[in-house]
């Protein structure tokens, strides 16, 4: 029914063995040992992390490295690599995108999923999950413990201490059989629940609240009633969620490049049929490919300027991947191709017209474009102008993707026709000697040992500091604009920020053509 608003559903994954997973994956052909990852905890080489063979016998983290090898002398100890694990997570929150757009990490070991409404593309939660599992074998984990319920603590809680996965639950019945140690408080605060004789979420549940208020804190009621259900915690998903997407999941693996092609053409317009009903443009679009042995490759491409024609979508597309030093590579085959708007503006309708410089900025923006996708977005860059008055602060480089059009200055000078400020100017002034009348007028200069008589000058303009910012070191300067009798052009300047005994300092700051 339109308008009915959906229950909640939230899936937990807990990979108990994300650290050994990764590193087989990279170490196919290494020994099949008991393995471990150590660390050092204040100068005692303690384990992070083990296998499921190590775990099955009695290993577990925090256990002190001595004591494992006296259990298992054949054991492996690897360092531990947080880094690396935390990437491999990032990865398989990757391939969950490709069944919820809203992926939550739940480090170290965890992911949320937000799966409202997404569960009837795969016959159900239980299609998901099993779905879901199958990719992440793919990606070579070996253990994914699953929980769905309607609170992402709940699930969380079941996903690691329920003696069943997948568990799927619609109210609080499974969690209340939990052990108290799914409330993951304190050891200390564990202890004392035990110790009291709570050793259930239900024993915890059934006593009153305020009675954990003051023994413990406000915080464990808080994460009490969120595990039981009765507040919603909403994740926050990795990645912002797309306004417009549209994706393609193939019943058999596609690797031909003509059918990647037809489907990319099929989502390209897919999308500009939304982006047209939403009165919008884009201006980042991604397209994403999940291969079905779990890698997942992304190809974006961004446009100067709004943009909803699935024809430009394409050829900045097929732009970008010829320009890739990696090519797309199928292997097996895709089984979900993606095309995603990851920035969308309002976009106001054009009417094409007979005078082509009417239409020069839409044709430069295209060919902005094409070159951002061929080159890379950092390679292509466009002058901004800064509100200042000091020339050497007045324009920025930015990607030309991203800078709008170049905005006339308040003093009505732009950088293609300055009147009075060079197109090229020096990083650093060049020192000049300059030989000046009574007026401090320009009459001869020496630069670079050449010697320029001035033929005209014009000036002074006078530019002083902001003393809101660091000083340049030159003080109040007064500018002149100079021509040589060989018709060469320059502009120069006399900094004051000189001693009384000295002569006042020349500086070549630009070239006029």
């Amino acid at each position: 029914m339109s308008g009915t608003v959906l229950p909640r559903r939230y899936l937990c994954l807990w990979l108990p063995f994300l650290a050994a997973d990764r590193w087989r994956r990279d170490n196919a052909a290494a020994e099949q040992a008991p393995l471990v990852f150590v660390e050092k905890v204040r100068g005692t080489a303690r384990l992070s992390a083990v296998d499921r063979s190590a775990r099955s016998w009695g290993l577990a983290p925090d256990m002190t490295l001595t004591d494992a090898r006296a259990r298992i002398p054949q054991l492996r100890a690897i360092a531990a690599d947080p880094p690396k694990d935390a990437a491999f997570l990032e990865h398989i929150a990757d391939l969950a995108l490709s069944f919820t757009p809203s992926v939550a990490l739940d480090e170290p070991e965890g992911l949320a999923l937000d799966i409202t409404g997404c569960s009837h593309l795969f016959a159900g939660e239980e299609g998901l999950v099993a779905r879901l599992r199958a990719a992440l074998h793919a990606a070579g984990v070996s253990d994914a413990r699953v929980a769905v319920a309607p609170t992402p603590d709940m699930a969380r809680a079941l996903a690691r201490f329920a003696r069943t996965s997948p568990c799927f639950a619609d109210d609080d019945t499974q969690v209340r059989m939990l052990p108290v140690a799914a409330l993951e408080c304190e050891p200390a605060d564990d202890l004392a629940l035990r110790r009291a004789g709570l050793t259930t979420i239900a024993d915890v549940a059934s006593r009153p609240s305020v009675l954990f208020t003051a023994r413990f804190s406000s915080a464990f009621t808080v994460r009490l009633a969120r595990v039981l259900g009765e507040e919603d915690r909403r994740i926050s998903p990795l990645r912002k969620p797309a306004p417009c997407r549209a994706e393609r999941r193939c019943a058999e693996p596609i690797a031909s490049h003509d059918a990647i092609a037809h489907a990319i053409s099929g989502l390209t317009l897919d999308v500009a049929h939304e982006l047209r009903a939403r009165g919008e443009g884009g201006r980042s679009f991604e397209a994403t490919f999940l291969r079905t042995d779990g890698a997942v490759r992304r190809i974006r491409v961004e446009t100067s300027q709004p943009t909803r024609d699935p024809h430009l979508m394409l050829r900045l597309y097929n732009d970008r991947l010829e320009a890739i030093a990696d090519p797309l590579d199928p292997g097996f085959g895709f089984d979900l191709i993606r095309f995603e708007v990851l920035r969308a503006e309002p976009y106001i309708e054009g009417q094409a017209t007979l005078d082509a410089y009417e239409d020069r900025d839409d044709k430069i923006a295209q060919l902005v474009d094409r070159l951002s996708a061929m080159f890379g977005r950092e390679r292509i860059a466009r002058l901004q102008p800064v509100d200042t008055h000091l020339p050497e602060r007045a324009q920025t480089i930015e990607p030309a993707v991203d800078a709008a059009a170049p905005r006339h200055r308040r003093d009505g000078l732009d950088f293609s026709g300055a009147r009075s400020r060079p197109p090229l100017l020096y990083e650093r002034p060049h020192p000049i000697d300059v030989e000046a009348d009574a007026r401090h007028m320009p009459m001869r200069m020496r630069w670079r040992r050449m010697t320029y008589p001035i033929a005209s000058a014009a000036g002074p303009e006078r530019i002083s500091d902001e003393w809101w910012r660091a000083p340049s070191g030159y003080g109040t300067r007064d500018y002149y604009r100079v021509e040589s009798a060989d018709n060469r052009r320059f502009w120069i300047f006399r900094a004051s920020a000189t001693s009384e005994e000295q002569r006042p300092k020349w500086f070549l700051h630009g070239l006029f053509p």
